[in-house]
């Protein structure tokens, strides 16, 4: 979602939204190298690929992509309520759609490329590949053309469009919603707020995950949809609600010392992972642990962020504009490099010294130049011309 459709407390414009926004996008980029290293599946891998990283991005794991899309959801309620329907779907429609199509054709056809290269799916030929990406080839192992990364971006078209045909019902859902934030808000030491929310993720997570696992294919991913989709909702709701801001600031505290407490758990249970997956009742404990821990992070980054990075700088405003092409670009860069960079049998701080470097200024360099041609500004997700960032309307926040 666009960063000027986020909201304002006071007059000026909710810069800790802003802050958060940049920060999931950023971590989902070195979540990716991250990914270069573990021994997740993963399009091309390391020769030091190994478990020695994946407790640490598991903790990332249960709240990096429900954070990006409640985030999305607030702004998408922004956006919808500043403009007429007839002009937001169209426009919106054609500032997701297009980096879809363009990502599909262009940006991830390398990363099916060098990914099946390494399986021995292709040969060295790459426009011979790109001729078989185009057919909708079913002999690769994966269906190409691919969005790999870019599934974040067909979800919240998705969802986008879901919302605006709901328009009618969810508006009249504002006054029960804005009474259960009060109600959340409530709760001695935070515990409605901590507790109440979660309850359908839990039963997406014991109910609908075991069998549907995550695809990203949009297609039978029904356990990612209930719970991105939910997550979506709430953000739409809590938007512009007193109760719920107020609620996250009078928690604050209890919902770090909850967050940081079952951290402590959940990293306990993957340093121990063999012996957690080996009992079911111990793996049922986790992931309600899991779950929980999710919504504890969530609730105290917003409440952190409200308290402390409710202003702009230089930076925020630069990274504001340049993030969502980061975005689209990072991925591609980041297989680029390490398949180039893994074949050198370099050490491993060298070689993931030399991808981190690419792809942060790759990022940035391909991305200034993007910004300054104006045809290729909406093919990464950017307005023709460049917006002028506006104070948006003034929320309220209750204490």
């Amino acid at each position: 979602m666009s960063a000027q459709d986020l909201p304002a407390t006071s007059p000026e414009r909710r810069y800790d939204l802003d802050w958060l926004r940049v920060i999931a996008f950023g971590l989902l980029i070195f979540y990716h190298i991250g990914m270069f290293y573990v021994t997740w599946g993963w399009h091309v891998k390391s020769l030091h690929a190994g478990p020695w990283l994946e407790p640490a991005m598991a903790l990332l794991n249960p709240w990096r992509l429900p954070l990006l899309f409640l985030i999305s959801g607030i702004a998408l309620r922004f956006a919808i309520d500043k403009s007429r329907l007839t002009q937001f779907v169209p426009r919106r429609f054609m500032r997701l759609f297009v980096p879809i199509v363009f990502g599909m054709l262009v940006v991830c056809a390398p990363q099916a490329y060098f990914e099946l290269y390494t399986k021995g799916e292709t040969g060295p030929d790459f426009w011979a590949f790109y001729g078989q990406y185009l057919d909708f080839d079913m002999e690769f192992s994966i269906l190409t053309p691919t969005w790999n990364h870019l599934w974040y971006v067909v979800y919240i078209l998705a969802y986008t469009l879901a919302v605006v045909a709901l328009l009618p019902l969810l508006r009249r859902l504002d006054g029960p919603a804005e009474a259960l934030f009060g109600w959340l808000r409530r709760g001695a030491f935070g515990w409605r707020l901590l507790l109440v929310p979660t309850l359908p993720f839990l039963g997406y997570a014991l109910l609908l995950a075991p069998d549907f696992p995550s695809t990203h294919a949009f297609y039978n991913d029904w356990a990612n949809h209930a719970e991105l989709g939910t997550i979506v909702l709430i953000g739409w709701f809590a938007a512009k609600s007193p109760a719920f801001w107020g609620a996250v600031r009078r928690h604050l505290g209890p919902a770090i010392v909850v967050a940081l407490g079952l951290l402590a758990v959940l990293a306990a249970a993957r340093l121990n992972w063999g012996a957690v997956r080996a009992d079911q009742g111990l793996t049922t404990v986790v992931t309600v642990v899991r779950t929980l821990f999710m919504w504890a992070v969530i609730v105290a980054l917003l409440g952190l962020a409200q308290r402390y990075l409710n202003r702009s700088n230089k930076v925020l405003r630069f990274l504001t504009e340049a993030v969502f092409p980061y975005y689209i670009l990072h991925q591609t860069l980041i297989v680029a490099v390490g398949f180039w960079v893994g074949g050198l049998l370099l050490p491993v701080w060298l070689e993931a010294g030399i991808i981190t470097v690419v792809t942060v200024v790759g990022c940035v360099v391909l991305t200034e130049a993007i910004k300054r041609i104006p045809p290729l500004r909406p093919l990464f997700g950017l307005p023709l011309r460049a917006e002028t960032v506006r104070p948006a309307r003034q929320v309220a926040v209750a204490g």
